[in-house]
């Protein structure tokens, strides 16, 4: 096999990120290395009953502007497990087979099969669960409304509500990595720059002076930013402390809720900012 480019390396490797944390709507869940799986925050429809998972790769919390959660867990086996709020079988997800990665939204659960095809489930009123065509997909990431999938040939497909541009997204170019929230969409490009699109009436669409970003995260109406120095960087909403990332270091990934932000640490710590009405900060002990 040839050996990879220095320029090639972080392409592929942002293109099969192993998702370790997520942030849901009001709840915080964490991968461990064993993989076994600790949830904190809102518990009231189950999400955060994973205590009884094994042999983890990967986390997914759905989130949203508003409303009630669930989270998702893909296998090493390639199934899927899912706990919470399930009024649009959104944990429905059983069956699935062959799976190589995960995402949830609002009200919805995507899962990004080994030979590039996405499947769906959950409320479907925008279209966001119209991806059944699309082909040749190596990531995927579900906000609010809409669906982003990035293509292997780093040009993204989207589906689901557009009504604020947040799915112009047709002429993004070198895309690795993408990110939802409530309206608006983000991008990381394998030069380290950022694009965004859609509502930026917070100003969680500024990300164009960004450099050397290596991980995005997206929540509904802000967006974090980790440097290649492990230093994170954040703008939009902020009124409950969620962008309060400025002196965080050592960080190794990021995810963002609805209103709550959390980082690992390179020594397998983590650290969270931001709401934390239902104790989905607290992630000392996890």
């Amino acid at each position: 096999m040839d050996r990879l480019s220095s320029e090639e390396q972080p392409l592929q490797m942002k293109r099969w990120p192993k998702k370790t944390i997520t942030a849901g709507y009001r709840h915080t869940v964490a991968l461990h290395s064993d993989g076994k799986v600790t949830a904190v925050g809102d518990n009231k429809y189950g999400q955060c009953q994973v205590n009884g998972w094994r042999d983890i790769t990967a986390v997914a919390a759905g989130t949203g502007h508003i409303g009630n959660s669930h989270t998702v867990g893909l296998q090493k086996n390639g199934k899927v497990v899912a706990v919470g709020w399930n009024k649009y079988q959104q944990c429905n997800v059983n069956d699935w087979r062959d799976i190589k990665a995960i995402a949830a939204g609002w009200r919805r659960t995507l899962g990004l099969k080994k030979d590039g095809t996405i499947i769906a489930i959950g409320r479907n009123n925008e279209g966001q669960c119209d991806v059944s065509d699309w082909r040749e997909i190596v990531s995927v990431s579900a906000g609010d409304w809409h669906t982003l999938g990035l293509q292997k040939d780093g040009t993204v497909k989207r589906a689901g509500n557009n009504r604020y541009g947040q799915g112009n997204v047709e002429d993004w170019r070198n895309i690795v990595e993408t990110g939802t929230g409530y309206l608006h969409s983000v991008g990381l490009r394998s030069d380290g720059t950022v694009v965004a699109a859609g509502l930026n009436k917070e100003d969680q669409c500024d990300v164009g002076g960004w450099r050397d970003i290596v991980e995005i995260a997206v929540g509904s109406n802000h967006t974090i930013g980790l440097k290649a120095d492990g230093t994170v960087v954040a703008v939009g909403r902020n009124t409950d402390g969620q962008g309060e990332t400025s002196d965080w270091h050592d960080i190794v990934a990021i995810s963002a809720g609805n209103a709550h932000t959390i980082g690992l640490k390179a020594d397998g710590s983590m650290v969270a900012v931001g709401r934390n009405d239902e104790g989905q900060c607290e992630v000392s002990g996890i």
